[in-house]
């Protein structure tokens, strides 16, 4: 769909303003086991070893900057995760949002629970691929027999196709995680927010190859919108939230990470972890302990419904 049949069709909508962001640093990850292809795919619009600055998404149309922000409290988001240069140099510093409570007959998207029904839970993993993490969690999925649903920024992707397939191989989902994370894409013009998902759609699908499908759209930091969603919906994009927030971002410990998800775990949760967008060691040792859980409790793994 084109920019300009998107903006008839939301033209009227109300772009919704989100607060400031705590800050936070993010590492570039060292190259895991997993062999990537003998012969990397194509770059595509973006080089791999630099993904674009949100200024400079499209060369077509210009880009606004940041906006002032106001308050705003709740439970934290996800952080970012885009590569900004070769692999052995550190990665840029990035931002984190806040998700406040949904208010009755808010425009805030939460989880809704898991296909399936019955005693099953959903695990989202954001801000990926990553060749350090997302091949550990991946391995600990298959071992345990869970699915899981991965948010993806579209650059990443594109950097790291193998990773994409591989998930796609190993019967997981795939979500639309936008190109830049900007936890502040509420506050952007329509075509900003239009390149933000649909140049993500399709760079993920692309890694992704032939027969694979987007189903979901998350959006940075919970930053949703009238706009962001009807977009999502105009390229057959589900709006995705969540309902349990491991905070894992945050490295509070593995046993931190754990109690934060049993504080909202229950059949029908949607829980939010990560694959990317900095060191996740404490996020694999605690998905390796959650699905022992899990599984000892009589968990099956769905897909967000």
């Amino acid at each position: 769909m084109t920019a300009a049949a998107i903006t008839a069709a939301i033209s009227g909508a109300v772009l919704t303003a989100c607060g400031p962001h705590a800050g936070g640093h993010l590492a570039q990850s060292s190259p895991s086991s997993v062999t990537p292809p003998a012969k990397p795919a194509s770059p595509g619009p973006h080089p791999p070893s630099q993904a674009p600055s949100p200024s400079s998404a499209s060369p077509s149309a210009p880009v606004p900057g940041g906006a002032a922000g106001g308050t705003q409290s709740g439970r934290t988001g996800g952080s970012a995760a885009v590569p900004s240069g070769p692999a052995s140099q550190p990665g840029p510093a990035h931002t984190y949002a806040q998700l406040p409570s949904a208010p009755a007959g808010s425009d805030m998207v939460v989880g809704h629970g898991v296909v399936g029904g019955g005693k099953s839970v959903a695990l989202t993993f954001d801000d990926g691929p990553d060749p350090r993490w997302t091949p550990q969690v991946l391995a600990l999925l298959a071992q345990h027999h869970a699915k899981a649903t991965f948010c993806e920024i579209g650059p990443l992707a594109q950097r790291y196709p193998y990773l994409t397939s591989a998930i796609v191989a190993n019967g997981d989902r795939l979500c639309d995680h936008s190109v830049h994370h900007d936890e502040q894409q509420s506050r952007k013009p329509v075509e900003y927010n239009i390149r933000e998902i649909v140049d993500a759609k399709r760079e993920i699908t692309n890694a992704a190859g032939d027969g694979a499908k987007l189903m979901y759209y998350r959006a940075p930091g919970g930053d949703w919108s009238p706009t962001i969603r009807a977009i999502a919906g105009a390229n057959h994009l589900q709006p995705l939230g969540w309902s349990d927030d491991a905070n894992d971002w945050r490295r509070p410990g593995v046993d931190g990470i754990l109690r934060n998800i049993n504080q909202d775990l229950r059949p029908g949760t949607i829980i939010l972890m990560h694959d990317g967008g900095g060191d996740r060691s404490q996020t694999v040792q605690a998905l390796a302990r959650l699905l022992n859980q899990l599984d000892a409790q009589g968990y099956s793994y769905g897909f967000p419904a």
